[in-house]
């Protein structure tokens, strides 16, 4: 005989269940606008049209950026925001394995640049120079050459000369072009009274003594000039990692917490 009294077993925490839905379909959505603007860049560049093209580019396109963090952004955002709302453990579970894996990889990548500070500089000489030969061939990767050497008023990897690596701006005799041996415009040291641009300001200049070169660019290199910012914005970079680092274990520990919920609430109704 029923007593009328309704057994009240384990629920779910809402608070945790939304917040997760919550913040995940925030994720995911900047994971569809960074695909979004990533698969728009391809389209205008005609790459969609001739996937063969996404080999043919010698340096890097920044493309791939925008689509490979695009991309985990998307998965991750999916998995925490349809686990969460639909109770499924077998998304959560993957949403923390898949944190948990990014976090273990930038946490070893960290340790690795430290460790191997030498090699680290030798491979961004060598990333840097490779896109300098491929400059002209990817309107993208040109730009973010450029805001690169105005934002650290640095040019080539260790200094001008290492433009000579580009067809366009190498000072052989064999060189037809009007670029040669100069610098691109974001070499340039900037003269605030002049509100336009001169895309011309670096032609001709690396045939010019060193001592005067100083006058119209910037002549120390980008590797040691990133150094020094890095040096310089130690405490702002240490404190963005560590921020990000303390949220994905956050996140972590919330789905986990939400995984028991769901697997004790499920327990107890096979007992009730």
């Amino acid at each position: 005989m029923m007593s009328g009294k309704h057994y009240k077993g384990q629920e779910v925490s809402c608070c945790i269940k939304y917040f997760i839905f919550g913040f995940n379909i925030i994720f995911w959505l900047l994971g569809v606008a960074f695909l979004g603007i990533g698969l728009w860049a391809w389209n205008e560049k005609g790459v969609l049209s001739n996937i063969s093209s996404i080999t043919d580019l010698g340096g890097f396109d920044p493309v791939w950026l925008f689509l490979v963090v695009g991309g985990v952004m998307f998965i991750l955002g999916f998995a925490g925001c349809i686990g969460a709302l639909r109770e499924n453990t077998l998304l959560l579970k993957f949403f923390s394995v898949f944190l948990g894996i990014i976090f273990f990889l930038e946490l070893t990548a960290g340790v690795l640049a430290f460790v191997f500070k030498d090699w680290i500089k030798d491979q961004l000489n060598l990333f840097i120079n490779k896109n300098i030969q491929a400059y002209r061939d990817d309107i993208d990767l040109q730009n973010l050459i450029d805001f690169t050497q105005e934002y650290w008023e640095c040019c080539g990897a260790f200094g001008a000369d290492d433009w000579n690596l580009n067809i366009y701006f190498n000072c052989t005799d064999s060189n037809p072009s009007r670029e040669k041996c100069g610098v691109p415009f974001s070499c340039c040291t900037k003269d605030p009274a002049e509100d336009v641009i001169n895309t011309q300001c670096g032609y001709d200049v690396r045939a010019k003594p060193d001592a005067d070169q100083k006058t119209f660019i910037n002549v120390k290199g980008c590797v040691p000039q990133f150094e020094r910012w890095l040096q310089d914005n130690l405490t702002v970079v240490a404190g963005i990692f560590i921020g990000i680092a303390l949220l994905q274990i956050f996140g972590i520990c919330l789905a986990q917490n939400l995984v028991s919920d769901i697997e004790a609430v499920r327990a107890s109704c096979l007992f009730t």
